[in-house]
């Protein structure tokens, strides 16, 4: 894989996991990694908190979810997300 394409799945799955920690604490996550011919897909998806959010919920450090989507669109992925079930997802395809 291309530098460019691990920073940007690794900069997906880093953003997307602080967000379940600000915005669903004690949420179950799962990360799904899969490499294909042509491409790398990342799914992070949550399955809604249970706490309340902590200090990463003040921190507003990251570029969240547009800033996801502007890193992958510049090397011709998409970034997906929306609510499902009672959590949240991301989705990232990156070409290789």
């Amino acid at each position: 894989m291309p530098a460019e394409a691990g920073l940007a799945v690794r900069g997906v799955a880093q953003e997307a996991l602080t967000n379940v920690c600000q915005h669903a604490p004690g949420a179950r996550v799962s990360v799904r990694l899969e490499y294909g011919t042509d491409d790398v897909g990342l799914e992070v998806r949550d399955f809604g908190g249970r706490g309340t959010p902590g200090e990463l919920a003040k921190s507003g450090s990251g570029y969240g979810l547009p800033g996801m989507r502007e890193r992958v669109e510049l090397l011709g992925g998409t970034v997906e997300s929306g609510p499902h079930g009672q959590g949240f997802v991301v989705r990232l395809r990156v070409p290789t």
